[in-house]
């Protein structure tokens, strides 16, 4: 009976992101694995790929600002925890050296920022991004998404920084930018805040906190499509 009680208490140590990443595995693995991303990690990738990204990501973080001070004006009226502010205008700060960053690269490869035609797949998840914002959106379900926009580009980047990957040189900073330490534990850090709204959240709202996890990765995958070329 003793035995029992541990498995019990096991079973109910796995939080609900958790959870998720195992339900979804494989969702999850095409969004962080993509042939985009695995291009870029054994060295075989189209430099027009990565141009197209780089444009079409800029144009994203631009739509992302928005986003993100949204999730920090609902911290604000919905969460009871100080350090959540703190962490998400962490992010929010960050974003302003993330478009300098940008820029810069768009200089370095000859990528025109202005003028930019906002390409199908990147029009619909900035679409996404904006009904998040709306005031009918739970704090728990926008931080949860927030955590997985970024966590999804942690992983990704982070896996072509592996020992045995092939990044080309050119790459390395672009990869580094999302894929170094203390970008995980930004990360790990909104995960935590996602993690303590989700347990005590009702569960129409962790939910609808799950179909926009889900949201995120189908929206990833079609933004590494677009920049991969395919239609």
């Amino acid at each position: 009976m003793e035995g029992s009680n541990e498995e019990e208490g096991k079973k109910s140590e796995v939080s609900v992101i958790e959870t998720w990443l195992r339900k979804h595995r494989s969702l999850y693995v095409g969004a962080t694995r993509h042939p985009f991303i695995r291009s870029i990690r054994d060295g075989t990738v189209d430099l027009s790929s990565f141009k197209r990204w780089l444009e079409q990501d800029y144009i994203f973080v631009r739509a992302f600002v928005p986003f993100v001070a949204g999730v920090l004006l609902k911290a604000w009226k919905e969460s009871f925890e100080s350090t959540d502010i703190d962490v998400i205008l962490s992010g929010v700060a960050s974003l302003n050296d993330e478009i300098a960053w940008f820029k810069k690269e768009a200089s370095k490869w000859g990528v025109s920022l202005i003028n930019i035609v906002p390409q199908k797949a990147n029009q619909e998840y900035c679409r996404f991004l904006e009904r998040l914002m709306s005031s009918d959106v739970e704090y728990t379900v926008a931080i949860t998404a927030f955590w997985a926009i970024e966590s999804v580009y942690q992983d990704s980047f982070a896996h072509c920084l592996e020992d045995d990957s092939k990044t080309p040189e050119e790459l390395k900073e672009t990869c580094q930018r999302w894929g170094n330490d203390g970008f995980r534990q930004y990360c790990r850090a909104l995960q935590s805040i996602a993690e303590r709204q989700l347990e005590k959240a009702p569960d129409d709202v962790r939910e609808k906190a799950e179909a926009a996890f889900l949201d995120v990765l189908e929206h990833e995958v079609e933004f590494w499509n677009m920049s991969h070329g395919d239609t």
